[in-house]
């Protein structure tokens, strides 16, 4: 089967990998499909309805994203075991930046949620066709990190408030946090005593009940307990009616100017669905063999989210919590995605009024306790020791999402990494080698301090491609450590190995340091240098000012030849 379903990532002829694998289909897997799915669809009912609150969004909107995602999802996506889901990270983002836009419309905050997941959608499908795959890797996983422990604590500051039984917080991780401070005298013990109790329920489930739908039962009970004791009479707030039945499927109410708007959002979505999305294929891919198509990946998350727009519900995305359960319930193929969203069909058309008794202070506690993974501490933990410059990436966009929002957050987190990046790519390291003892072997001084230096010859490897932007730190290194030499020395072997492109201003400027270093009665010499190089520096006409570019010498060869050259000893 595992062949199977990657052999249709491969296939070029359909771009839908279910056409391949369900031919193969063997009715023996249908039973883990079955029960896989609706353990998922336990799992999806309550995090939609979570998830659809952090968005600000009516209940139903989680449902109908999680339905209409997953109905077309499983026939594209190139992960067996995969879940597409309502995120808390994204569900956040969609909250936080669309207040503005909707000023206190419900029915516009609703049409632009939808309109954010339609723009989802066409930025996936433009990343798709044009295989942008290599896309996910310019948010790096310290950015992530950073962004889900920023997101875990914002989220904590607006479902404590729920918990407590306090209504009217809003704003930043900040004012949210002073708002709970200022108002816990007017907390609700019925609210509060539910909501603990729910959350005890959850931990105690966790850990006796691992990857089974405790939540659905928190859930449950909840409804059971707040109808017998009437709740709402004792001040707790209730979830509220949930329309039931489907809605009307169709392009969301917004304007062409609205896409305008939500372009950055939606941009920001797509980046944190494609990363997410990624990072689980990769972890099943390495878990159960074979390679995760991030392209195909693409094409799945602008079907799913197409459909979820269309369906009056908001952007969607790969879950890492809800893909587990479903590998863990005994999935075998991608179908179990299409049982559980038949199974949230179901309580759409028959069950959804029975969710409006749910007590708000047992969702903020399904929420707080599904996202509580974000806050990976031992992460940052490890960053700290292992890279500091990961670390401080990592605290950068952490307290970004705190002091200014989501959308922000990860930006300022993806563009300190950038920079991070090009800064370790304009100064590469320029490594001075000797020779390895008893060997015709060079590697790094530096490194091994055993080995044997050469006396009168200098030999420098810069380890990375010779850009117009690292070119000059190249330069300036090697002649440094050439005016540095107590004795200075005569010859300058430049091994250009590890050196894979080189662009026409780097030679250039190697021409300049070869005459500069001729003015010093220092010769210079490449060894070892690519095709592509090789073809560069004879595009460019500096092959001769450099010393040549022989493929067959090597440093052993070129070192052999300057021995031979040295004048004797009086």
């Amino acid at each position: 089967m595992d062949e199977d379903i990657r052999s249709s990532t491969s296939d070029r002829r359909t771009w839908i990998p279910a056409l391949v694998w369900v031919r193969s289909y063997d009715k023996a897997w249908l039973r883990g499909d079955v029960v896989a799915g609706l353990t998922l669809a336990a799992y999806l009912l309550p995090a939609g309805l979570g998830d659809a609150s952090l968005a600000n969004l009516p209940p139903q909107a989680g449902l109908y994203a999680c339905l209409f995602a997953g109905l077309v999802f499983w026939l594209f996506c190139s992960s067996r075991h995969t879940a597409v889901s309502v995120t808390s990270a994204i569900s956040l983002l969609v909250g936080a930046s669309l207040a503005d836009l909707a000023g206190s419309d419900a029915s516009r905050f609703a049409a632009l949620a939808a309109g954010t997941a339609v723009l989802v959608a066409i930025i996936a499908l433009i990343a798709w066709a044009v295989r942008a795959g290599a896309i996910v890797n310019f948010i790096s996983e310290s950015v992530m990190v950073g962004f889900k422990c920023g997101v875990a604590l914002y989220l904590a500051s607006t479902q404590l408030p729920k918990l407590f039984g306090i209504h009217g917080a809003h704003g930043d991780f900040w004012e949210n946090s002073a708002y709970l401070i200022k108002h816990l005298g007017e907390t609700n013990t019925f609210s509060l005593v539910i909501g603990l109790a729910a959350l005890g329920a959850l931990v105690l489930g966790k850990l006796i009940l691992p990857n089974k739908p405790i939540a659905l039962f928190v859930v449950v009970g909840g409804i059971i307990v707040s109808t017998l004791l009437q709740l709402d009479t004792k001040g707790v707030k209730l979830l509220g009616a949930v329309p039931q039945g489907l809605p009307p499927f169709g392009w969301p109410q917004v304007y062409w100017s609205d896409f305008n708007a939500l372009l950055p959002l939606a941009f920001a979505c797509f980046l944190l669905a494609a990363v997410e999305t990624a990072a689980i294929g990769r972890t099943f891919a390495a878990k159960h063999g074979g390679r995760l198509d991030a392209n195909q990946e693409f094409l799945a998350l602008a079907a799913s989210n197409l459909t979820a727009g269309l369906g009056h519900g908001f952007p969607v995305s790969g879950g890492m919590s809800q893909s587990l359960v479903n590998e863990g319930s005994g999935a075998r193929t991608p179908l179990s995605g299409a049982f559980a969203a038949l199974f949230i069909l179901f309580v759409v058309l028959f069950l959804s009024d029975q969710l409006s008794a749910l007590p708000q202070p047992v969702l903020a506690a399904v929420v707080l306790m599904a996202v509580a993974g974000l806050f990976q501490i031992n992460a940052l933990k490890h960053l700290w020791h292992a890279s500091r410059p990961d670390f401080f990436v990592a605290m950068a966009s952490l307290f970004g999402v705190l002091g200014s929002g989501l959308l922000r957050g990860v930006m300022i987190g993806a563009i300190i990494s950038l920079v991070q990046l090009l800064h370790r790519a304009s100064r590469p390291h320029v490594a001075v080698l000797g020779r390895i003892p008893g060997t015709r072997r060079y590697s790094d001084m530096e490194r091994h301090t055993d080995n044997e230096a050469s006396p009168g010859a200098l030999i420098v490897r810069p380890e990375g491609s010779l850009i117009y932007f690292n070119i000059d730190h190249v330069c300036d290194t090697i002649l440094a450590r050439v005016r540095r030499e107590t004795v200075s020395p005569r010859l300058v072997v430049l091994d250009l190995s590890a050196a894979p492109y080189m662009d026409l201003q780097s030679a250039d400027t190697l021409a300049h340091m070869a005459d500069e270093l001729r003015s010093l009665n220092v010769r210079l010499q490449v060894v070892e240098a690519r095709s592509g190089v090789r073809d560069r520096l004879n595009s460019e006409g500096v092959e001769t000012r450099i010393g040549g570019t022989n493929r067959f010498i090597t440093i052993a060869d070129a070192m052999d030849e300057f021995e031979q050259t040295k004048p004797s000893p009086a």
